[in-house]
């Protein structure tokens, strides 16, 4: 399931410029009195209240650089637009848009996605939590031994004579990087085949076997072949790499709890549920007979 992107309400397409009116000079709004107490009805459209809850909200909406704007400057621009949307609404009503089969499909099917995304964040909101993801951390990478990387410098050609000939002008003396930005074809080329620091299971197993042979300063005694071609390589570096700390990677932790959650919960939600399924005519689907062989496979999709 993917995240869902709420397109902007096309009522407040000019809400940012009227903010910026209302704040120039001589247009700057006057302020509101104290908010009274309990939820007050600030405007009725057809015998239809709007609550101050109901511009609080709305001003949750907005995008992040409108939400700091001050309530008593906001609100009178929000209570227009929400007015001017009731009343949009109720003429959809009047023309009886709302027994439209397209129309209320359309809300059933905004219905069905609040529902959605309701359910899905109070099922998560209570398992990824800082707790959760410190405790993730703590199990799987901060107990991770330190690593040892190299960083290195790779030639990388099509075939073993352009790499043995590229070898042979490095142990005669070129500069690697400069064969390196005239020879190779691989990742980095015109940075000198730089591949910056990399751990041992970052590479394909010939590279690294190769590389992690090497100290610092070394060049490959003969051409490396791997699945992307023959590499010439030299390390510059070796260094020893502690675990990262928590802030580097609290993010990615919690993106991926989140993502193993929603999936558990979708799960959870389908073994709860009764599902029949039909043909795609409505009609039943055919009993398979257990004598009968199975229909070969279709081969997967590229």
């Amino acid at each position: 399931m993917t995240p869902r992107l709420r397109s902007a309400h096309p009522l407040r397409a000019g809400l940012a410029l009227a903010l910026v009116l209302a704040a120039a000079p001589g247009l700057r709004a006057q302020p509101t009195p104290a908010t009274p107490p309990g939820d007050p009805v600030v405007a009725r459209v057809d015998g239809e209240p709007i609550l101050l809850s109901d511009l609080a909200a709305a001003a949750r909406d907005l995008p992040e650089e409108l939400r700091g704007a001050p309530p008593q400057m906001l609100y009178p621009l929000l209570l227009d637009q929400m007015i001017a949307g009731r009343a949009v609404t109720a003429a959809a009503r009047r023309a009886q848009l709302d027994q439209d089969a397209e129309v209320r499909a359309r809300i059933r099917r905004a219905e069905e996605q609040e529902l959605q995304q309701a359910w899905l964040t109070r099922e998560i909101s209570a398992r990824v939590n800082d707790a959760a993801i410190r405790a993730r951390y703590d199990r799987e990478i901060a107990a991770r031994p330190a690593e040892e990387e190299v960083r290195a410098r790779h030639i990388l050609v099509p075939t073993e004579s352009e790499a043995r000939a590229a070898l042979a002008e490095v142990r005669g003396g070129a500069d690697f990087l400069a064969v390196a930005q005239r020879r190779s074809t691989g990742p980095g080329a015109r940075e000198g085949g730089d591949l910056g620091f990399f751990r041992r299971g970052d590479m394909v197993p010939e590279f690294a076997e190769a590389a992690f042979r090497l100290q610092a300063g070394q060049i490959s005694e003969a051409p490396v072949q791997s699945p992307f071609g023959w590499h010439v390589i030299k390390v510059e570096e070796r260094r020893t790499a502690a675990p990262p700390p928590f802030e580097e990677v609290a993010q990615a932790i919690r993106q991926q709890l989140m993502e193993a959650e929603v999936q558990g919960a979708v799960e959870r939600a389908r073994a709860e549920a009764r599902v029949e399924r039909f043909n795609l005519d409505g009609s039943a689907p055919r009993a398979i007979d257990a004598a009968e062989p199975p229909a070969p496979a279709a081969p997967p999709a590229r």
